[in-house]
């Protein structure tokens, strides 16, 4: 792992491989390590001739860690994001967000578009602009002392998920407060690079990447097939899918 510094957090980042850049951008409550490393991507982009660079966000990881949610918006973790390609001395590269990642991704997109060549979402649809459903009960299951307590189905998901990957949780229950902003539909269509969504069928958070998709320029859609939220990040299909994108789109 090597580190940088920015907006007064010390993030934490993993670069492999040579070739056209893929900037890999994490869910919530999870890390550079759980969402690209474990599941196989950096070894998939590395063998088809990509660099690819993962870092974990602010309040994750091995990155350092805030309790003030204010620190936690989309603008800022997509800003971080760009200082990573700043800091590695790439101009543009192709941009791959999973989940709460892909909403960094959209709004690095927007915010730094000579940066981001093509976008990839995952695990997240059109719920990138209509909302993903209740998040308030996970926070509070995250936060609570004692595991079994929480009856509430997706903050017992996302409790066991951050306790099976021993995260900070007073920094997660900080991040779930302002992270989630919504893009509008006029945002989502000034994002005018080719863009690829893929969803799992089985996947009750993201929302349908057809109707993204239907409302951006230059973007297709991918449905996972079988895959919930939790287990579409690593599917054969899904990195297939993705390396045909890349392919169409070089540097």
């Amino acid at each position: 792992m090597q580190f940088f510094t920015h907006d007064g957090f010390e993030l934490a980042f993993l670069d492999k491989g040579k070739g056209d850049p893929v900037l890999l951008i994490h869910g919530f409550a999870s890390s550079h390590f759980v969402n690209w490393v474990s599941p196989g991507w950096f070894k998939t982009l590395n063998d088809a001739g990509y660099r690819a660079i993962a870092f974990d966000n602010r309040g994750h990881g091995q990155s350092s860690k805030s309790y003030d949610p204010a620190d936690y918006t989309p603008q800022k973790m997509a800003s971080d994001a760009a200082a990573l390609l700043d800091h590695l001395g790439i101009e543009r590269a192709h941009v791959m967000g999973y989940s709460m990642g892909a909403r960094i991704a959209a709004f690095l997109a927007l915010q730094e578009p000579a940066k981001v060549a093509t976008v990839i979402f995952g695990g997240l649809g059109v719920g990138m602009v209509d909302g993903v459903g209740d998040w308030d009960p996970i926070a509070d299951a995250l936060l609570a002392e004692d595991a079994a307590a929480v009856t509430h189905e997706r903050g017992k998901t996302f409790r066991a998920f951050a306790d099976q990957t021993k995260s900070d949780r007073q920094a997660l229950a900080a991040c779930i407060a302002t992270s989630r902003e919504l893009l509008s539909e006029d945002e989502v269509a000034r994002i005018t690079q080719p863009a690829l969504i893929a969803v799992g069928t089985k996947d009750d958070i993201g929302g349908s990447p057809e109707e993204l998709a239907g409302l951006m320029p230059n973007a297709e859609s991918f449905w996972i097939e079988g895959r919930d939220h939790m287990l579409a990040v690593g599917d054969k299909a899904f990195k297939q899918k993705a390396l045909e994108f890349l392919k169409k789109h070089p540097l």
